[in-house]
């Protein structure tokens, strides 16, 4: 599975956009990544927050976005929205990061496959031992914090809203100026 996604990887090198490659349990997904503006500002405002808090909790490590996890030995590479990984990876070369170096994964929901969040990657990263799942819902504006993953699933799960301070490990996320999709009473054109 891995040799047909460095073959997608790099036919998605010659096409236009930006294209993802994931292995799911169907196997290799090439994907058009098009996320809107509001989904990009709450990834950056998570990086940011969670970059500052770093150097105190984790030196050496930070929060960015782009580079795929995978977990050979269950057969699965995933690219979350964001990743908490030690700094010197990024300039590893390759594909992918291995899934135990990472300590924390965001992904904000996409209106238009919300189940590849909640069902797919709730189910695969506790399965690659990935401690911190955080699931942002802009769609509903709620938050969820998935921990201690255990036999392939997260024994904890916390709720908050948007407006919270979320606890998320060691750091919090201020929540705020996060926004939704569509504003509540909003009409869609």
């Amino acid at each position: 599975m891995r040799a047909i996604a460095e073959e997608l990887g790099s036919f998605a090198e010659g096409l236009e956009g930006t294209w993802s490659v994931e292995i799911g349990p169907s196997g290799p997904i090439l994907t058009m990544m098009c996320p809107s503006k509001r989904h990009e500002g709450t990834v950056r405002r998570i990086r940011n927050q969670l970059n500052k808090q770093l150097p105190a909790t984790y030196p050496g490590y930070v929060c960015e976005n782009g580079p795929e996890i995978e977990h050979p030995s269950i057969g699965r590479m995933r690219r979350p929205d964001a990743l908490v990984i030690p700094e010197e990876v990024l300039d590893e070369a390759g594909l992918a990061v291995d899934a135990t170096q990472v300590l924390a994964v965001v992904e904000i929901v996409s209106p238009s496959n919300p189940n590849n969040d909640y069902g797919e990657k709730l189910a695969e990263y506790p399965a690659m031992g990935i401690g911190l799942y955080l699931i942002v819902d802009p769609r509903v504006g709620t938050i969820e914090v998935h921990s201690e993953p255990c036999a392939g699933r997260y024994q904890n799960k916390t709720h908050y809203i948007f407006g919270d301070i979320v606890q998320f490990g060691p750091w919090t996320v201020e929540t705020a100026a996060f926004r939704r999709y569509q504003e509540p009473g909003a009409v869609a054109h």
